[in-house]
């Protein structure tokens, strides 16, 4: 019976745990109109990576970590041969998922709200 705490705290910590992986549309307005992206989450343990997909092209996840029902990680993009790097941070209700992406060089940042699709 000793082992039923442990057990119990294991099955709380999986339904306390947001289900981030698979895949999520979202669409930001920006200075230069609508901009839609489509997640591809996967997650091991804390760990989140992937890919994001955009008119700017395909682009791994990095940096991704999932804490309870908050989420964060990083995309390394490339315009006219400057990398930069979008953060992201969010939080995740049930198939919805609320982020904010900050921008380099920008005093400014932009809310989305992705839906998961698969």
């Amino acid at each position: 019976m000793k082992w039923l705490p442990v057990l119990a705290m294991v099955c709380c910590l999986s339904l306390c745990a947001a289900d981030v992986a698979g895949t999520w549309k979202a669409s930001v307005e920006t200075p230069n109109g609508t901009f839609e992206s489509t997640f591809v989450f996967k997650v091991d343990g804390n760990k989140l990576s992937g890919t994001v997909s955009s008119r700017m092209g395909d682009a791994p996840i990095s940096d991704g970590k999932v804490d309870g029902d908050d989420v964060s990680f990083v995309v390394v993009r490339n315009r006219d041969g400057q990398e930069f790097k979008l953060t992201y941070k969010g939080k995740i209700k049930g198939n919805e998922m609320t982020l904010t992406l900050s921008v380099p060089g920008m005093d400014q940042t932009f809310d989305m709200t992705a839906k998961k699709t698969s």
